[in-house]
């Protein structure tokens, strides 16, 4: 089977990202799942412009395809985790948040990204469900505006204890926004195996018309946390095999956010675990 696999850059922020993407390149790694934040090419930093150009120039020439991801922690406020989101009850958050994204997109289109994730955020306390579903589909809508423009599918990201946290949700999500054409998925393989009912496999098939991102690690039912292949419960060939299946032929990207302190390595074991997986086609644990 054939895959596209990348390391993000949110797991190698202890690298400057020259130094990173080189990294990649050298270990055989096809793309990268690049993070826009203070560290990784700052989206509200002087000179946005040029130096995209420049990162474009350095993947052009490293031979790497990219994806431009938007989880960074902190990179709208200083104080608040992931904050201002896409279901702030300020209307300025709101829109601070999906300027963020529609910049994402125009970053994305720069440098001839493949996709732009994005996911909804937590619901606010005190918050009716309808009321945040209003305040998301209304906030995504320059964004994917922009993404019509841009020719880059923008794709949404069910994330564990966020609004937008499942399958089921995505679909909610579409039939809300009138099924638009650059709206699509992220499908973190690690968030199938913590809480959706089907199994990770089933979930990549099930996914599979709508997919424009893949982000992969191991993981344990039930806990929310990103862990080195291994280290989880997840039986990866039949994952990948399903994935192959599917036609997906975009990044499928390693996401080990909390694991920087060990970057450099990780990339390194993570690509030889996943070609070892790839290879194997029978639903036998890898060697």
């Amino acid at each position: 089977m054939t895959l596209r696999l990348g390391y993000g850059t949110n797991g190698l922020t202890d690298l400057r990202l020259d130094d990173a993407l080189g990294l990649l390149a050298d270990l055989g790694y096809d793309g990268v799942g690049l993070t826009l934040d203070h560290m990784h090419l700052d989206p509200l930093a002087p000179d946005l412009a040029a130096r995209t150009r420049q990162v474009a120039r350095r993947l052009a020439g490293l031979g790497l395809g990219v994806t431009v991801e938007t989880g960074a922690r902190y990179v709208l406020d200083p104080r608040r985790k992931h904050g201002p989101s896409l279901l702030d009850p300020d209307p300025d958050g709101r829109a601070a948040r999906t300027a963020l994204l529609v910049r994402a997109v125009e970053v994305a289109a720069d440098l001839g990204a493949h996709a732009v994730h994005c996911f909804s955020g937590i619901t606010p306390p005190d918050t009716a469900p309808d009321t945040a579903w209003q305040r998301l589909t209304g906030a995504l809508t320059p964004v994917l505006e922009a993404a019509d423009r841009a020719g880059i599918p923008l794709a949404v990201e069910p994330e564990p204890g966020h609004l937008l946290s499942t399958l089921a949700d995505f679909h909610h999500l579409r039939t809300l926004l009138g099924d638009p054409g650059p709206l699509g998925l992220t499908l973190d393989i690690g968030h199938c195996q913590c809480l959706e009912p089907a199994s990770p496999p089933d979930c990549v098939k099930e996914a599979g018309p709508w997919l424009r991102h893949v982000q992969i690690e191991d993981m344990r039912r039930g806990v929310h946390e990103h862990l080195p292949f291994g280290d989880g419960e997840i039986d990866f060939p039949p994952v990948l095999e399903a994935l192959a299946s599917t036609g997906y032929d975009g990044l499928t990207v390693v996401e080990l956010p909390r694991h920087s302190h060990a970057g450099p390595e990780l990339a390194r074991t993570s690509l030889d675990f996943l070609r070892r997986a790839a290879g194997t086609t029978d639903g036998a644990a890898p060697c």
